[in-house]
């Protein structure tokens, strides 16, 4: 019986079958990836509100649709870092400092340079996926690896639209 008791107090702390060091890396992935997804999600609204083009009605609807689709991946980030018992919060300031996506000039809003830095933002988002994808890939995490794939699914299909759209 004290044999019992040794082992169970030597076990490592597991979180849904992780350890702490496991879902850590993870969960510093998503919030980077988070971080990210915030500030494209505010280029986004204001693109949207500031295109001025031939292609007003496409570009503005597009932008729509994206900011759209970010809003629910933040939203999912945020409940999979919920999941490993952290919180997703952060302020302006903490998210400004911890993303790699940058904001723009307001004046710099000409349609074919908003689409080349929903591009550029788009190289870094997916960078940020993989990130997470290889945190959870080296961890065994399947979950969040599905969620990133999709993702990042999505992101090649807009990030090829998109770039075609340039090209016209």
């Amino acid at each position: 019986m004290e044999n019992l008791t040794i082992e169970k107090s030597q076990k490592t702390f597991r979180k849904l079958g992780f350890t702490f060091l496991e879902t850590a890396e993870i969960v510093v992935s998503l919030k980077e990836l988070f971080a990210n997804y915030h500030i494209h999600y505010q280029k986004l609204r204001n693109f949207h509100w500031n295109v001025e083009s031939q292609d007003f009605f496409e570009l503005h609807q597009e932008f729509e649709n994206e900011y759209n689709k970010v809003t629910e991946h933040i939203d999912m980030i945020a409940e999979r870092i919920r999941v490993f018992g952290l919180k997703p919060s952060m302020n302006l300031e903490e998210i400004l400092e911890m993303s790699t996506i940058r904001e723009v000039e307001s004046e710099r809003m000409e349609a074919t340079y908003m689409v080349r830095e929903l591009l550029k933002d788009y190289g870094i988002l997916h960078q940020k996926m993989m990130d997470v994808l290889n945190a959870s890939l080296e961890t065994g995490d399947n979950v969040t690896e599905q969620m990133i794939t999709e993702f990042m699914s999505d992101l090649e299909k807009r990030n090829w639209m998109f770039t075609s759209w340039c090209k016209s």
